[in-house]
């Protein structure tokens, strides 16, 4: 993988949410936990490896049904989308705690420039999404004799 430049308002973007969800948490406990978690977004873990001649990414997305995912590839950015809804019941005040978060997402990635964007395939199971990227295959040296005339 190529080195990245360091982008400090990634840092502080991702020290925003987390500022968010604390002072969330916080609320929710005031309000004894029966808030409505449905407006809002969360932020799905990802793992992102190489293995082989590939780049690996999966997400941890239970919960989400497939049509509710979109992946796109614009420029060299790969974006997640999606969205986990509530189901509400009809009487709220039934829960002690809900925890789970709610709501769509978006991720987004810097792809490498060794990935082969035609060749990324998706596959969702057991709450899983994993996205594999091929990688390009390297370009030989090509050697071309002279001919003396």
């Amino acid at each position: 993988m190529s080195m990245k430049k360091w982008d400090p308002f990634r840092d502080l973007l991702s020290i925003q949410d987390r500022m968010n969800q604390l002072f969330n948490e916080t609320r929710a406990m005031q309000t004894g936990g029966r808030e409505d978690f449905c407006k809002g977004s969360w932020s799905p873990p990802v793992d992102i490896y190489e293995s082989g001649s590939n780049v690996v990414l999966k997400a941890e997305i239970p919960g989400v049904s497939q049509d509710e995912i979109e992946i796109k590839i614009e420029d060299d950015t790969l974006v997640l989308k999606g969205e986990r809804k509530f189901k509400k019941r009809t009487d709220d005040e039934n829960y002690y705690r809900i925890e789970r978060s709610y709501g769509t997402f978006v991720r987004s990635f810097t792809l490498p420039n060794s990935v082969d964007q035609d060749g990324v395939k998706a596959t969702y199971e057991d709450g899983v999404l994993k996205i594999v990227m091929p990688k390009k295959q390297e370009k030989k040296p090509k050697s071309i004799k002279v001919k003396v005339e």
